[in-house]
This record gives structure tokens, C-alpha cells and sequence, in this order.
């Protein structure tokens, strides 16, 4: 699904580092034919003096300003000023650029570089670029059959440290849109910015927020509003651990226009609900083909969960996953009969059949958007900013199979299990991690509204690993472990099973093993996928590490957790984002490890004994004869955590950490 929000700066800088190199040129052509001198808008943001906050950014905006000019028909152009001053040497890529479809049109797109010492140079037609279009890659590890997106990059000449660079944009926005996502804040810190909505007489609009306070707009002119944001400091991750997603975090503002605009929240989600649910229209509508092949899949099923099981897994296994967007494409899906007959889709597409599938046999199904970045999606923030598409099945009001875990109630007390068909690897009934705990809009027409997510209990996911090994005097471990993993953590091995062949396996998991055991050699690697997606996969594998146990005189020191680590430290000062836990989930590892001959336990680390509203740690270490036995169970109860928790969350992870490092001292008799 075609993600309609991302900030233009961004991808400029992503891209342009990739596709574009450039020298200064003296002022020349432009994109009107002929030398165009530095406009008075440009003059004006010369004059912001860099921001004293700024002083650690690589680059700072100084002024952006977008004015969305609407007509009688809803239709909107919008007009794009942006000047950014380079400060340091890696701000020299956050150049502009201009996103657009089939169904849109850049009018213009000029730009201007005043250098350190004030020369003034203008971007000639070979400067701009267009890339996009569906590039194998841009999107890793998803193939692409089809993107008519594209972005126009300007490379602006002498781009230096400080110089400052000037970027004016005039584009017809696609006539099927009816919403701007106004990018409020940056990686960069942006002194001004505004955005001007200009209506038709009578016009509507409503606005909602994310992640910032609501500004009132000043109203310019009759049906023309300005919005004004000063000294937005940017948003920078790179040092903070396990935190949201980045477009979870930044600051937006959706603003929808037109007859449906309403300041009701639940009155705007139910609007674009609807547009959804009339964009996709008839999309679903089975075709005699579907109607057989969905009655032959669920003929004996024995209840409402196994034809579930038959008609999902059919998906999961035969509708080959493409990116598919063209023009209003990037949201509406292909007819459910092109779908079946070509065996390909991109998200919507494969909902779509789906939904086909299902009420060939009598079962109700609907659209739901969302974003598969937890936190994205904003409940008290209206909008179709997202990224993807899953589906929500009507459940009987006597249907209480425990096997359907990923279950919400709408508000009227319908209960919808909420399946992605695009995640091939996790069952139905449950969830991928990454969905839960955000919202989803369902897409039910009059019906329609947003929806929490489930976060499904630590049960539905997770791992069993045992151990057993034989430990020699030199050092020397031996040993096999067998694991099963099981719902979205079975899932992630089983697509790594997929895009991956024996070599790379082996590969990547002696890499894994050897950050715990640096010496380590696998002396083989087996796994067992059943054809089930509701059964765990198994994995098997052997090892030697010549090092593990280290002699300290007549002692010999060992770790009593052999591999792998569940700790997830954040960093030591105040935490102002909240804490991504991932998912929930129960882990549990056992490991017997054989003494070698003449030795006994002296010493074992002391038990650990965690219980938190978020997450519980239980682990000891006993001897029982001439083997030392581990044991741990790790559970997880909550997805993410407030800021305020960080301390909770800190001591917590030390105390795993400092058990994964415990050593039991053996005494030579």
C-alpha cells in the first residue's frame, strides 16, 4: 500500500546520495529557460540567523512553507518554499525533491544556491533528476512489479558547508486527494515553517495532530487559513535504544478538505472509512472460479476455524506478494477474479481475494488500513497516513474458538479477528508483533472506525530451547540444542528459512552464535518446517567451542547460559521516547552441561526472580550430580512502555544481563 506521507527531505537524501554528483555552476537556465534571480521569499529566509539548537545538526531549515491552493472540484495544487543552510559536512545531501504519479503534474521546480560567501548560483535541467518507478531494491527484500511514483531530486550546484540552499515547487496534486500530511518535523531542525490552505467559498477542512499541540490557524483571507510552527527541533534516534519507530515519533499534521471534513474524530475516521470502503467497491465480488475453488477448500471442514485455516493458508501459500501501485492504484486494489487468475498481489490485492474467498463460503470481511510501524496510525489523529493493508473477519457471535486470538470488538460488540494474508508465516488467529499494539481503521462503511489492535497474551509466541552438552577440563564445549519456535517468532524463522539457502543459513547462524561463543564451530544445522503454520518449527543444531570454560588455578570458571541474550539495555541518561519491548512472548531455555571427570560445583550464580507489570525473569542454576543445570523462563507481557519507566526498564535488563553473565566455579577434587 502506497504510503502517502513520506517526508520529502528524506528521500531527497536518500536517494540523491545514491543516484546524483554534481560541481558548482555559475547562475544559469533554470527550469522556466532562463536565469531567474533569487525570489523575495529567499531574500527574507536569508536573514533567520542559524538557531543556537542547531549548532550539532549537519544541516537546518530555515524556512518551509506549503500553500494548498483547492478548486470547486476539491482538486488541489500545492506550492512548496524551502530554503536549508548546510552547516556541517554530511548536510550537503539533504537537497529537495518532489514526489509524483500518473495522475499528478510538477508545474514548476527552481532552485538557487547562495554559497559561505554570498555568490549566487541557479540548478540548470541537468541538475534535477527523476528516479523511482519501481527500481529493484529501493524497497529491500520486497520485490517490485510495478511503482509509478516517482520523485524529482535537484542536486543543488556549489552545495558546501554554509552554503544555503533555495527550493520553490509548484505541483497539481492528484484529483482523488483530499488530504495533506504536513511534515512537521524533520531529522533536522526547522526554525519556520507554515502551510496555507486556500478554499473554494463555503469550503471545509479539519485538522488533527500527532505527536504536537494543536496551533490554531489565523485566517489570511476569507477560506484561507495559515498554520505556523517556530523552532521545531529535529528528531534524532541514532543513539537511543530500543525506541519507536521514527515516523511513530515525529510530529505531523493531517488536514482533510471537503464536504466529509469534519473536527468529530470519530465522525472523520468513520469518512474515511467509507471513502475506502466505495474506493474498493465490488473489488471483492467472487467470480464463479473463487466461488468453486473457495467451496472446494473448506468441503468437510468441520468449523468455522478449519475453513478459516483452508482458505488463509491457500493465500499465504499460492498469491505470490508484488508491489503494485499505480496513480490511485497505491490504494485501490485489482478486481478478486485478476487476482486469482494472474496468482500475484501487493497488500490490498491479497486482502482483497481474501474477503472474495471468505464470502464465497459465507463469511464477512472487510478492508483494514494501517501501518505496520506501531505508533504510526494515531487514533486521535485522523488520516489514511499508513503503509499497508490487512483484513477483519466477522466472527459468529457464538464463535469462541481459543485458536482466534487476534480478536477486537468494534463498538457496537461485533467481534472481528484481524488476520495480514501478506505475512505468509504467521497462522490465522493470530498476529504478526509488529501489528499489535497499534490501531487499524475498519473499513465498514457506515460502520467504520478505528480500532485498537489486540497485544496478544505472551502464550501465542515464543520459544522452547534446550541444551545438552559435555564440557572438557581444557575448556572444550560439546553439545546439540533443540529449539521450537512458535507464532510470529516461529513466522520470522520461517521466512528467513525462505529467502535464505543452506550456505547463508549456516552462515548467518555461526555469525549469531559466535557473539556469545567467539570460537565456535557448527558441527550441524538441521531444520524442521512442518506444512502447518499453527505447529512450531524445529530447529537442531551442534557445536563445539574450544574456549568456554576458562581455568583459574585448580578452578574452572564456566557461564552457565550458554548462548543467546534476552537483554535489551537502553542507555544510561533521560529517556524523553518511549520504550519498544517488540513483542510478547515467553521464552524458555534449559541447559545440562556434563562436568568433566573429577570435577564438582563449588559455586553457582544466585537465582533471579523478576515480576513486573511488563515482563517477569525466573532463573537458576543447580547441580545434580555430575551435571550442572540452567534454567530460565523470559516472559513478556507489554509491547512498549512510557518514558517514565525507563528506570523500571533499566534496572529490570541489568539484572538479565548480569545473569546471562553468571559463572559457576568447579572445583577439581
Amino acid at each position: 500500500m502506497k504510503n502517502p506521507f513520506v517526508p520529502r527531505i528524506e528521500f531527497a537524501f536518500a536517494l540523491a546520495a545514491v543516484f546524483l554528483a554534481g560541481v558548482a555552476r555559475p547562475a544559469h537556465a533554470g527550469w522556466f529557460g532562463k536565469d531567474d534571480p533569487l525570489p523575495s521569499w529567499a531574500l527574507d529566509a536569508a536573514k533567520t540567523p542559524t538557531p543556537a539548537y542547531a549548532d550539532h545538526s549537519s544541516a537546518v531549515i530555515l524556512f518551509d512553507e506549503y500553500v494548498e491552493t483547492i478548486d470547486a472540484q476539491g482538486r488541489a495544487v500545492e506550492r512548496e518554499r524551502e530554503a536549508i543552510r548546510i552547516l556541517k559536512p554530511q548536510g550537503r545531501h539533504h537537497d529537495c525533491s518532489v514526489s509524483y504519479d500518473v495522475d499528478e503534474k510538477i508545474n514548476s521546480f527552481r532552485e538557487w544556491t547562495v554559497t559561505a560567501d554570498g555568490k549566487t548560483f541557479q540548478a540548470k535541467d541537468t541538475d534535477f533528476v527523476d528516479v523511482g518507478g519501481g527500481e529493484e531494491g529501493i524497497v529491500p527484500g520486497i520485490p517490485v512489479l510495478l511503482v509509478t511514483e516517482r520523485t524529482r531530486i535537484v542536486h543543488p550546484p556549489a552545495e558546501d558547508v554554509g552554503a544555503t540552499i533555495y527550493c520553490e515547487s509548484e505541483e497539481q496534486i492528484a484529483p482523488w486527494n483530499r488530504e495533506k500530511v504536513w511534515s512537521i518535523q524533520s531529522t533536522i531542525p526547522i526554525a519556520h515553517q507554515a502551510l496555507e490552505l486556500d478554499l473554494p467559498p463555503g469550503g471545509h477542512y479539519a485538522d488533527s495532530w500527532h505527536q504536537h499541540p494543536p496551533v490554531q490557524p489565523v485566517e489570511v483571507a476569507p477560506d484561507h487559513w495559515r498554520w505556523e510552527i517556530d523552532n521545531m527541533h529535529g528528531l534524532d534516534l541514532r543513539d537511543i535504544h530500543v525506541h519507536p519507530a521514527w515516523r511513530a515519533l515525529a510530529a505531523r499534521m493531517s488536514i482533510y478538505w471537503g464536504a466529509d471534513a469534519s473536527t468529530d474524530k470519530d465522525a472523520e475516521w468513520r469518512a474515511l472509512g467509507q471513502w475506502t470502503a466505495d474506493l474498493e467497491a465490488h473489488r471483492p465480488d467472487p467470480t464463479p472460479e473463487i466461488t468453486a475453488e473457495a467451496q472446494k477448500l473448506v468441503a468437510g471442514a468441520p468449523d468455522f476455524y478449519a475453513k478459516l485455516v483452508a482458505i488463509t493458508e491457500y493465500i499465504q501459500n499460492n498469491i505470490r506478494y508484488f508491489v503494485i501501485e499505480r496513480g490511485i492504484g497505491g490504494f485501490q486494489a485489482h478486481p478478486a477474479g485478476e487476482i486469482y487468475r494472474n496468482r500475484y498481489g501487493d497488500c490490498k490485492d491479497k486482502t482483497t481475494l481474501l474477503i472474495s474467498m471468505l464470502q464465497a463460503v459465507g463469511i464477512e470481511a472487510f478492508y483494514m488500513p494501517v501501518d505496520d510501524r506501531r505508533g504510526v496510525v494515531d487514533a486521535n489523529a485522523p488520516s489514511l497516513a499508513g503503509n499497508h493493508m490487512i483484513t477483519a473477519i466477522r466472527l459468529p457471535a457464538d464463535e469462541r474458538d481459543p485458536r482466534l486470538m487476534a480478536v477486537v470488538a468494534a463498538k457496537d460488540g461485533t467481534r472481528y479477528l484481524i488476520f495480514d494474508p501478506t505475512d505468509e508465516r504467521t497462522p490465522v488467529g493470530n498476529l504478526p508483533s509488529y501489528l499489535q499494539g497499534g490501531y487499524g481503521l475498519l473499513a465498514a462503511g457506515p460502520l467504520s472506525q478505528v480500532v485498537a489492535l489486540p497485544v496478544l497474551d505472551p502464550a501465542a509466541n515464543g520459544a522452547d530451547e534446550s541444551g545438552t552438552f559435555a564440557l572438557a577440563a581444557d575448556g572444550t564445549l560439546t553439545g546439540q540444542v533443540d529449539a521450537l519456535y512458535f507464532g510470529p517468532e516461529g513466522g520470522n524463522f520461517r521466512s528467513f528459512l525462505k529467502f535464505t539457502d543452506d550456505k547463508e543459513r549456516r552462515e548467518a547462524w555461526e555469525s549469531f552464535v559466535a557473539e556469545d561463543l567467539p570460537g565456535v564451530t557448527l558441527d550441524s544445522l538441521r531444520f524442521v518446517q512442518p506444512d502447518a503454520l499453527s505447529k512450531p518449527l524445529e530447529f537442531h543444531f551442534s557445536l563445539t567451542e574450544p574456549r568456554y570454560a576458562h581455568n583459574a588455578g585448580t578452578l574452572l570458571l564456566a557461564r552457565t547460559h550458554v548462548l543467546g541474550s534476552a537483554a535489551r539495555l537502553p542507555e544510561d541518561k533521560p529517556r524523553k521516547v518511549p520504550i519498544n519491548l517488540g513483542a510478547t512472548g515467553r521464552w524458555r531455555e534449559r541447559y545440562d552441561i556434563a562436568l568433566p571427570p573429577g570435577y564438582v560445583v563449588d559455586e553457582t550464580p544466585d537465582p533471579v526472580d523478576l515480576d513486573t507489570d511488563f515482563a517477569s525473569y525466573h532463573a537458576a542454576t543447580t547441580a545434580k550430580g555430575n551435571t550442572l543445570h540452567y534454567e530460565r523462563v523470559y516472559t513478556v507481557r507489554k509491547v512498549e512502555l512510557p518514558a517514565s519507566r525507563a528506570e523500571d526498564f533499566r534496572k529490570f535488563e541489568s539484572a538479565v544481563l548480569d545473569d546471562e553473565k553468571g559463572m559457576a566455579v568447579l572445583r577439581k577434587q
